[in-house]
């Protein structure tokens, strides 16, 4: 059976999305990183990198949600455009949109406004912008199209909704005033059993809630590293 090592960030409950929608069996393991779980051997033996989400499906070893996503897709036929070049060429564009700039922007919106042990109006002012920016990509992409690729929903649905449902804590609350059409999507996926179980998986678990020392260390070695 196909082992997921995930927490309940944005991240791996896309990956949890795909796995509900497409009915695929699944073992959850969870990694929790305010404890440092994903620096355990065992787990950097899976993924390298020490993050979550990672997927173990029966021997191969998949890291990083979008790679995950479309290692799923194309193994199972399920949740891809019609297969065509255009629509090939947007899915992977898209995809990697999502990898490059959603996730990368976004994660660090969040940090500089809830997390960094200091205000720096530079660094927030910067990832504010450009994940208003990318969200803004996002509503123009769906203006007058119910998906951002193809006729259908799909991985890169699935992918844009992991983080573009937290741009109130990303930004703020009232951020889908001006995202219309971002906002008509994320609603619609919501909906989706499939999403309500994705976003409920964690409640299976005890992850930690406190952000205190330890957990800072743990998932900010930044700030006991010096290298600049």
């Amino acid at each position: 059976m196909l082992k997921f090592y995930f927490n309940g960030s944005p991240n791996p409950t896309k990956v949890a999305l795909f796995l509900e929608e497409a009915g695929l069996p699944y073992e959850p393991i969870a990694i929790d990183p305010r404890i440092g779980d994903q620096f355990k051997p065992d787990y950097v033996a899976i993924n390298p990198n020490a993050k979550v989400p990672a997927i173990d499906d029966d021997g191969v070893k998949v890291f990083d949600s979008n790679a995950i996503l479309l290692y799923l897709a194309e193994k199972t036929g399920k949740f891809l455009p019609a297969d065509t070049p255009a629509n090939r060429g947007e899915l992977l564009s898209w995809l990697m949109f999502a990898a490059t700039g959603v996730g990368p922007y976004f994660g660090q919106a969040v940090h500089f406004k809830h997390f960094a042990p200091e205000k720096i109006d530079y660094a927030h002012n910067r990832y504010q912008y450009e994940a208003l920016r990318h969200a803004g990509i996002l509503n123009e992409r769906l203006t007058g199209r119910k998906y951002v690729v193809g006729e259908t929903y799909t991985i890169v649905d699935m992918d844009v909704w992991g983080w573009a449902r937290m741009l109130p804590f990303v930004t703020s609350d009232d951020v889908f005033t001006k995202l219309p059409n971002l906002k008509r999507l994320i609603d619609e996926i919501n909906a989706r059993p499939a999403a309500a179980k994705a976003i409920a998986l964690k409640e299976s678990f005890k992850f930690k809630t406190e952000m205190d020392d330890h957990a800072r260390a743990a998932m900010f070695k930044h700030q006991t590293t010096k290298v600049a």
